[in-house]
């Protein structure tokens, strides 16, 4: 049986029953101390490390009399953080007791202020409890080496469920709940990058009454920041063009778009972060103002994808083509500049074929006289 110091995030009661797998309740935690450490945020992270410091001391919780498959359940979820096992010597109940703690891996986090669980439960704790259960759903079925390369996209699709909890206005359109939805059901055919959920369910009909149960497959993705960039000075738009997989897969022979910048939204970041960080990325841009243009669903019988558009007011470079994008991404990225009659043409030829580009071009146009001003 082993012996684990928790003094972290894993002090939260309902992350804690998400790793183990079990109720709190039915393990053997008592409070303790780590003599001369100190629990810091890891600098930039929305979780903490943990650190040597003399006459520091560290709180946490010691839970007792683990079995090997237990510590099997925090190895895994620990180790996608960069956090490996050492032993120390901890105090609980004025005995010293020797314990196994997650320590990062030297030189991977730097340290931040002081940490504070009850901050972190506050600001964090929803999106580390939502992701955990993604994560956790993987244990014995992938190695943690992989887990750590999916994390990010977890809890980017943990952050859209809970930025999709605020729902919009049903002025018109009915309001019925989502708990009004019987799940009956539920499979994940598909687990890699992206996922693919299947659901078998029945919901309430507009006649009355509880339709038949329906299998239905969804594509599950992120939230996305969409930005136009726009020079009003000089009313000119910058287009971004890659090689896209859905064309692609359709069979499009030309399966390279025109589009506007784009990227995902990622955990504890906002659209607007996101769309100021990807015209950095793509373009090299500087944007001065954001015009929100509009948030939706991109194809909403399939995907979960939900776009939030903008047009981002900035200052364009003086070449028509140019290069953009992250070699750490694998991204190969050309930009053109158009003129605003250039860019709108693209919409009666046809060129511009994907949705986030029709309506950022189309709010711009109704948009523009205001804009340059």
């Amino acid at each position: 049986m082993t012996t684990l110091f928790f003094y972290g995030t894993l002090r939260d009661p309902e992350l804690l029953r998400i790793v183990i797998g079990t109720d709190p309740d039915d393990m053997r935690i008592t409070p303790a101390v780590l003599p001369d450490h100190a629990v810091d945020w890891a600098r930039g992270q929305s979780f903490p490390t943990l650190t040597p410091q003399a006459g520091a001391q560290a709180e946490g919780l010691l839970a007792t009399d683990l079995s090997e498959a237990e510590v099997a359940r925090f190895d895994f979820y620990e180790g996608s953080f960069g956090y490996r096992l050492r032993a120390v010597e901890v105090r609980a109940g004025g005995e010293a007791r020797t314990a196994l703690v997650y320590f990062p891996d030297p030189g991977l986090w730097e340290r931040g202020a002081r940490f504070d669980l009850g901050d972190w439960q506050a600001r964090f704790g929803p999106l580390a409890r939502l992701s955990a259960v993604e994560e956790m759903s993987y244990f014995g079925r992938i190695s943690g080496e992989e887990l750590s390369r999916r994390v990010p996209m977890i809890r980017a699709r943990a952050a859209a469920r809970l930025a999709a909890a605020t729902g919009v206005p049903a002025d018109i359109r009915s309001d019925c709940s989502a708990n009004e939805v019987e799940q009956v059901g539920f499979e994940r055919a598909h687990a890699g990058f992206f996922v693919t959920d299947i659901h078998e369910l029945r919901y309430p009909t507009f006649a009355g009454g509880m339709g038949p149960v329906l299998r239905r497959e969804v594509f599950v993705a992120t939230d996305a920041a969409i930005v136009l960039p726009y020079d009003p000075a000089r009313d000119r738009v910058l287009l971004v063009e890659q090689f896209r997989m859905g064309p692609y897969r359709r069979g499009d022979p030309r399966p390279w778009m025109l589009e506007p910048v784009a990227g995902r939204v990622d955990a504890n970041e906002t659209p607007e972060d996101c769309a100021r960080r990807e015209c950095k990325e793509e373009a090299r841009l500087e944007l001065r103002a954001l015009e929100h243009v509009a948030s939706f669903y991109a194809t909403p019988g399939t995907s979960t994808e939900y776009f939030h558009a903008y047009v981002g007011l900035c200052d364009l470079p003086d070449a028509e083509r140019g290069t953009g994008g992250l070699d750490s991404e694998d991204e190969d990225i050309r930009t053109h500049v158009l003129s605003f009659n250039a860019a709108q043409n693209l919409l009666s030829t046809g060129e511009a074929d994907n949705g986030p580009l029709v309506v950022a071009l189309l709010w711009l146009a109704q948009a523009r006289e205001r804009l340059r001003r």
